[in-house]
């Protein structure tokens, strides 16, 4: 029986169950989502596109939750790329300080459910308050053993690659030395594993400059429904169709 038969659906809501063992099943261990469709969800209800990203909170919220019920140990979120500087100063400027409140105010909560705060991206470039909030999250938390939420701030994966590239030169690295390996360990990855499942909300079809060297083998997802309605449903439903493939890693 296939697993889309065998896992079955009851009132709209998946067995916890059957995604749990679809997960331990696959060794489905990272998961990388690109969070879109926040100022579409707003705009197709005539709310401020700042609406959105606040009920984007909330589908983080209920993602991490999620991941923690199914076992799936590595969360990271693409929040704010090196493109995002481009939009209007309000908007900019809103993200950050929601950035700034969301963390302040879900530590505690996140540190009470054992999830471990990471994040990567040029994080020098944001204001120092922000800073402050990320070095204390990652610092409370550093002991902790379950979900690993890594959050990409001013990150770009290009950006990123030139960076790791220049230190690489910095640091001496003889050519005969350099390989996917040692690359890997001057991105700011360095110590998460590759995405398993790339997820992008909104029916958009891109990568957008996200984990470009990481998810050379992920399995992609993209599902219509923006961001702030995704949930543990619409999450089951991305790892029951990541069970159903067969990853070959080019073999």
């Amino acid at each position: 029986m296939e697993i889309k038969e065998a896992i079955k659906i009851s009132e709209d809501s998946y067995f916890e169950k059957d995604i749990i063992d679809a997960v331990r099943n696959t060794n489905l261990k990272h998961i990388a989502i690109i969070m879109d469709g926040n100022r579409r969800w707003a705009k197709e209800r005539m709310l401020p596109s700042m609406m959105g990203h606040k009920r984007g909170v909330d589908a983080l919220k209920k993602t991490t939750r999620a991941c923690s019920d199914f076992g799936v140990k590595y969360l990271t979120l693409y929040a704010f790329s090196t493109e995002n500087w481009n939009r209007k100063k309000e908007e900019v400027d809103f993200l950050m300080d929601l950035l700034a409140t969301t963390l302040k105010n879900e530590l505690k909560e996140l540190n009470e459910n054992n999830v471990k705060m990471n994040y990567i991206g040029n994080l020098t470039q944001l204001n120092k308050n922000l800073q402050n909030i990320l070095a204390e999250s990652t610092e409370i938390t550093k002991n902790n053993t379950g979900v690993v939420l890594t959050v990409a701030i001013n990150y770009g994966a290009r950006d990123e690659i030139v960076n790791a590239v220049k230190n690489i030169v910095k640091d001496g690295i003889k050519e005969d030395d350099v390989n996917p390996d040692l690359i890997s360990r001057y991105l700011y990855t360095k110590n998460i594993p590759d995405p398993d499942l790339l997820i992008r909300t909104s029916g958009e079809k891109r990568i957008s400059n996200y984990l470009l060297w990481q998810i050379a083998y992920s399995e992609l997802y993209i599902t219509d429904i923006y961001w702030p309605e995704f949930d543990k449903n619409a999450l089951a439903g991305a790892i029951i169709e990541f069970a159903s493939r067969q990853r070959r890693w080019g073999k």
